[in-house]
């Protein structure tokens, strides 16, 4: 029994580790994009600095432990993968980016786990600084979950996804439940509690994709068939000499109009009367004649 649940935690661990690496990898569509506009707009790099702190934490818990050699793997590729995002985002990102970055940075990667590392070293020994490095690592864990909720927010207030990588939420979904059981057959719960709420974030994510994707579409398709009207010129005119016209008419006025410059369409729109007007005094000279 003991060597069928090893096997699964193994099997788990591995499923883990690719899962991972596509979590790592799946922000390069959002990095084409700020390479192709040369600008990183409205991305933020407070997910990859928080990443990266992580992915260090955990190798070094994973250090702390024994029979923890796939957590190594996956978080030493991770935090490759993350300053190489994280430099990427320096570059193409805004002044005002930059600096807040870099404050990022200083503050979690260099402060922050340098004070977690001389801390635990100095004043915690054995079982204990491994059981207070792990309540640490469970706890930025937590903290990555809820780093994209800045974008969620975004997301539900601008009503677009552009800036919510929706490969991204199912990877960190699926990465959720993989590790989740990874921990929980390892009975390692600092490993397995952060995952539940991964696969929340990660689902709600999903949801708001497909909320605001659809509401995009349908925005898009009205924009095609309906033509805009705020430029068209109406003229109601009482003169009983001139023609009133008929809704085919008014609805062929429309469709030439659209297709036109603004400033064309009152001049189309006046052709149109008085060539049909013109059009009813010969039929009317023919009749008399």
């Amino acid at each position: 029994m003991a060597d069928f649940s090893v096997h699964w935690v193994f099997a788990f661990g591995v499923l883990g580790n690719i899962v991972s690496f596509f979590v790592f990898l799946s922000p390069l569509p959002t990095f084409y994009k700020i390479y192709k506009k040369k600008s990183t707009e409205g991305y933020q790099s407070i997910p990859y600095v928080v990443a990266l702190f992580s992915a260090m934490l955990w190798i070094y818990y994973a250090f702390l432990k024994t029979n923890t050699t796939l957590l190594i793997t996956i978080n030493t590729f991770g935090c490759f993968v993350e300053i190489i995002h994280v430099g990427f985002y320096l570059f193409y990102a805004s002044k005002e980016a930059k600096v807040q970055t870099i404050k990022l940075l200083l503050l979690l990667v260099v402060g922050g786990f340098g004070a977690i590392v001389l801390v635990s070293q100095f004043l915690f020994e054995g079982a204990v600084r491994v059981q207070v490095v792990g309540w640490i690592c469970l706890v930025c864990s937590l903290c990555v979950f809820v780093a994209p909720l800045c974008i969620v927010k975004q997301v539900i207030k601008t009503k677009s996804v552009e800036y919510m990588p929706f490969l991204l939420s199912i990877f960190l979904t699926l990465n959720a439940v993989m590790w989740f059981f990874y921990g929980l057959l390892l009975k390692d719960f600092n490993i397995a509690i952060p995952n539940v709420l991964g696969f929340i974030f990660g689902i709600l994510q999903m949801v708001l994709y497909v909320m605001y994707y659809n509401k995009k579409e349908e925005e898009f398709v009205k924009e095609q068939n309906l033509p805009e009207l705020k430029n068209h010129v109406i003229i109601l005119h009482n003169d009983k000499n001139f023609p009133e016209l008929s809704e085919e008419q008014i609805i062929e006025i429309v469709k030439l109009g659209s297709l036109i410059s603004c400033t064309q369409k009152f001049d189309l729109a006046l052709c149109l009367h008085e060539n049909i007007a013109e059009d009813h005094k010969r039929l009317r000279k023919t009749l008399e004649i």
